[in-house]
Order: structure tokens, then sequence, then C-alpha cells
């Protein structure tokens, strides 16, 4: 199987603008951002989607949603407030088939869902 662009990222064959890193997961600045502040979080260990995730991923996903809060403190909007989405699928627009999350911040987003 071939490598998605995100596994490519984090062996470090596809360089990209790192904003946080821990030991599982990765946090770099989205090559098309739709905000100011548009973060992609991923897992390291390659996920393809919420479906295919198992009851020995819990930990993963831990580390994911727990390095939001750092990637926001890390950006200056953990008390301003950001907006957090994770598209599941072809139909959500889910584009590479690896979890990830998009934080999106820096401006007034409102109640309009994206």
């Amino acid at each position: 199987m071939e490598k998605c662009i995100f596994d490519q990222i984090v062996e470090g064959k596809i360089p990209s603008k790192k904003v946080w890193e821990s030991d599982s997961v990765l946090a770099f600045w989205d090559i098309s951002p739709v905000a100011p502040i548009h973060v992609l979080i991923i897992p390291k260990k390659h996920l393809q989607d919420l479906n295919s995730v198992t009851q020995n991923d819990k930990e993963i996903l831990g580390d994911l949603m727990l390095a939001v809060p750092e990637v926001a403190k890390k950006l200056g909007v953990k008390d301003s407030g950001y907006r957090i989405i994770i598209n599941n699928g072809e139909h959500a627009g889910q584009l590479v088939p690896h979890i990830h999350i998009h934080l999106l911040a820096g401006k007034n987003l409102g109640p309009k869902i994206i």
C-alpha cells in the first residue's frame, strides 16, 4: 500500500511547517487555510478514518485529543477560542485517508458550521 501524504510528512519525506510535536502526534500548518490559523493535527500512526479504529487505538486517539489544547496554547488561541473539525469519509470532505483534526482560529468564526 502506498503511504499517504501525511505518512510521508511524518517520515520527513515531504516538508511541513511544524507547529507542535510529541512522540505520537504532529501538528503543522495547512497548505490551503480557510482561517487565519489553520493547523492540522495528526496521529503519527496511520489510521485511515474513524470507522477503521479499534479498541487498540484508544491511547493514540486520546493523545490526539489531548494535543488540541497544547497546540491552541502554542498558537495563542487557547483562551480566545478555536474550532476543531474531523471530516470522516468522502462525503464529509475527507481528502486525505488519515485521521486528522483541523484547528481553526484567528478570527471570530461565529456559529456558522463550516
